[in-house]
């Protein structure tokens, strides 16, 4: 009997838990915080300790095995905060062959001096890694799921009218968020706010190297979110901080944007869609930079003061927060298919493809996202260019919509146009 809470949506990521309790001893689910990875292993736990309680946490510091019982799988929450817990739990997967033994949560990712301390053993054959997200559409409710992109791979798509989603609604599923708690709120502003807030003020001295600015690091979160789907470097944040903000104490350095973005990344907020490999015309022009985004666009509107109405007003930054928003659910839905997310860029044309979505066995498909309809053609146009100078061909292309009323499949270039609603992995 699993400890699920009866308030539990299902997340895509239980059926990979599942499977991998039944071939490795342990896994391990990374990700960030409120994101549903407690929920979510409770779904799939027969015990638990809570390593941010002090009882449990004092007992694993004496001997990590004082909190070990025999109801498994038994969820060990916030592991790294005892981090030879880790040890431990592969010593134990060692002692039997029995799997689904234990399920480790983490929100913090250890340093490197803590990680080669405290972790002597990498747990590889014991112990599976999984990285969870926030919510995806689908995964909330709000996409009905009725295409997905496995049938687009196979050509089995059902064209259809379906309810057009106002911009409204959409500007609302992006100032909200994915994060559980926030899926039935009505005041869907005051969790991501409270999210930037905790960064700034607690989560950033979870990691003890250093003491860092609370001040430069607010700036450099709003200054990621001023670049939210832009392929902008470190230079770039610099001088955007040097531009926007105000004060005796700017972050004036690369190597302390570097530093400070490292701690974000450790955090597990930091979701960098990397540029895609491939032969198009000459691979010297391929861009390499990858494309910036916080793990929810909700973050980066929360840390700009975006609300709906603002969204409404300034339809550019509307259609980046958008594409954040889509690139998210591609991320979440080609994790289900052990897939990858990249984007793409010719540095000497400037052609390029918002995102590329690569399959296990190395077929890929080109996909651009649009807010409405009036830019479909536009978006028809740069996948058509893509095509034609590409050597390797995708297997599909796709432009994902916000403001649309149609699942349907260009009859003159075989592109699908797929409202973001309506999809599904």
């Amino acid at each position: 009997m699993s400890l699920t809470n009866k308030d539990y949506k299902t997340r895509l990521i239980d059926e990979k838990i599942n499977k991998y309790l039944k071939i490795f001893g342990a896994i391990s689910i990374e990700g960030p915080k409120w994101c549903g990875k407690t929920w979510t292993s409770l779904n799939h736990s027969e015990s638990v300790s809570y390593l941010t309680e002090r009882g449990p946490r004092d007992l694993a510091k004496v001997d990590p095995k004082y909190i070990f019982n025999e109801k498994r799988p038994q969820l060990i929450d916030e592991w790294q905060l005892v981090p030879s817990i880790w040890d431990s739990v592969r010593h134990e997967c060692d002692s039997s062959k029995e799997k689904g033994k234990f399920i480790l949560t983490g929100s913090t990712s250890l340093s490197k001096e803590l990680e080669e301390e405290e972790v002597f053993h990498s747990g590889t054959g014991r112990i599976a890694m999984m990285r969870m997200h926030p919510m995806s559409l689908f995964e909330s409710g709000d996409s009905t799921g009725d295409v997905s992109i496995s049938d687009m791979l196979s050509g089995n798509v059902k064209c259809k009218y379906i309810r057009k989603v106002e911009l409204d609604e959409l500007a609302r599923l992006i100032i909200r968020g994915g994060w559980p708690a926030n899926i039935d709120i009505e005041d869907i502003d005051v969790i991501p706010k409270s999210y930037i807030e905790s960064i700034v003020t607690k989560d950033i001295h979870e990691r003890k190297d250093r003491k860092r600015d609370t001040n430069k690091m607010r700036m450099l979160i709003r200054s990621l979110a001023r670049n939210e789907s832009t392929v902008a470097g470190n230079d770039t944040l610099v001088k955007d901080i040097e531009e926007y903000e105000s004060g005796e104490e700017l972050i004036e350095s690369r190597q302390t944007i570097a530093d400070y973005i490292s701690v974000l990344e450790s955090l597990y907020l930091i979701c960098n869609q990397e540029a895609f490999s491939i032969n198009y015309r000459s691979s010297q022009r391929i861009g390499k930079s990858p494309k910036r985004h916080l793990v929810d666009p909700s973050l980066a509107c929360a840390s700009l003061g975006l609300s709906v109405e603002k969204l409404l007003n300034d339809h550019e930054t509307f259609g980046l927060m958008f594409e954040s928003l889509v690139e998210r659910d591609l991320r979440i839905y080609m994790d289900y298919l052990d897939g990858h997310l990249y984007h793409f860029r010719d540095n000497v044309s400037g052609d390029e493809v918002d995102s590329i979505i690569e399959f296990p066995n190395g077929d890929y498909a080109a996909i651009e996202i649009k807010l409405s309809d009036g830019s479909i053609n536009d978006a028809k146009k740069s996948l058509q260019n893509f095509y034609n100078n590409v050597k390797r061909k995708p297997k599909f292309m796709c432009i994902i919509v916000g403001h649309y009323e149609a699942v349907i499949q260009d009859p003159e270039t075989g592109i699908y146009i797929i409202p973001i609603t309506s999809l599904k992995p």
